[in-house]
């Protein structure tokens, strides 16, 4: 049986820098209404009183970063910009986002929470180490069981997206099951590996929540000439060397690359704003792809 949580107080304030935009932000995770859904919200005048955590507010605008156009960044953003009503188009370019949201989505997630207001004052949410841990971690002395008040979306027929090599496949199934197939390819220090979630609320702390965002050094080198990570070093983001090992590092548990890709897969469904109930199998997708699949299984229903 899937968990089912709710908020008893707020924790927080959770500060820190973002990933990408390296800019400081804090931002406290508190009770929801009560209805099925989590909800942002910002004390700056141009944001949304509440920007909730849906498929329409989905965003690739990047100005948000300060970086320039055509930099590679790869997470999921919302925008945040004006009061609208539901049934309306969400403008671009946003005034105002709520970036890399993967991570705090996914500790949602995988504790079984699914009403959730949380504040930030930036326009990034902090990466912390990387993973979910932290947020888990505090919200973990904060919840307590509750009866389920959201119904799950129960998959009906196939679903599948593909871009390329890479896939996310999906069939109907009597409970949940997500899965994550990693592959770089035969000249990836990365060697092929695969992780699998089942819905519990223990699998996801042990062993999802704790996997940290990671490159390869290739990739890492890149994007500092890019402007990108500039306040991280190894030491604070997992960087993978060409021997296939963190540098100036070490891993937290076997399959931790895959672990993340998961962790991410979890966070971006919680856009579905429910449990879907379904037999989900990843391979090499990113967070685009899991925004078009999620498109695709709301089409079905």
């Amino acid at each position: 049986m899937l968990p089912s949580h709710l908020i008893s107080r707020p924790v927080g304030p959770i500060s820190g820098v973002g990933l990408f935009s390296g800019k400081p932000s804090s931002l406290t995770i508190g009770p929801g209404s009560g209805e099925p859904g989590v909800t942002f919200h910002s004390p700056l005048p141009y944001a949304d009183t509440l920007a909730g955590v849906e498929l329409r507010r989905v965003t690739y605008d990047r100005g948000w970063a300060g970086l320039p156009q055509g930099v590679p960044i790869r997470n999921t953003t919302l925008n945040a910009s004006g009061a609208l009503a539901r049934n309306e188009p969400v403008p671009e370019p946003p005034r105002f986002v709520v970036a890399t949201v993967e991570h705090v989505l996914s500790a949602l997630t995988g504790l079984g929470i699914w009403s959730a207001m949380i504040s930030i004052d930036g326009p990034e949410v902090p990466i912390l180490d990387g993973s979910a841990k932290p947020f888990v971690d505090l919200l973990r002395a904060q919840i307590s069981a509750a009866p389920s008040h959201c119904e799950a979306l129960v998959l009906r027929s196939p679903v599948e997206v593909r871009d390329g090599g890479a896939s996310i496949i999906a069939m109907p199934a009597a409970e949940l099951s997500y899965t994550y197939n990693l592959d770089f390819g035969p000249n990836s220090p990365l060697k092929p590996h695969s992780v699998i979630w089942r819905g519990s609320a223990s699998e996801f702390i042990e062993h999802i929540a704790p996997a940290r965002t990671f490159s390869l050094r290739a990739e890492a080198q890149a994007a500092q000439k890019m402007g990108l990570f500039k306040h991280l070093s190894p030491r604070d983001m997992l960087v993978i060397g060409d021997d296939g090992q963190p540098i100036d590092n070490s891993w937290r548990m076997e399959g931790e690359p895959a672990r993340h890709k998961l962790l991410d897969l979890i966070g971006d469904f919680a856009l579905l704003r429910r449990p879907l109930i379904a037999n989900v199998v990843a391979t090499k997708s990113g967070h685009r792809l899991t925004h078009e699949f999620c498109r695709a299984v709301l089409r079905t229903t």
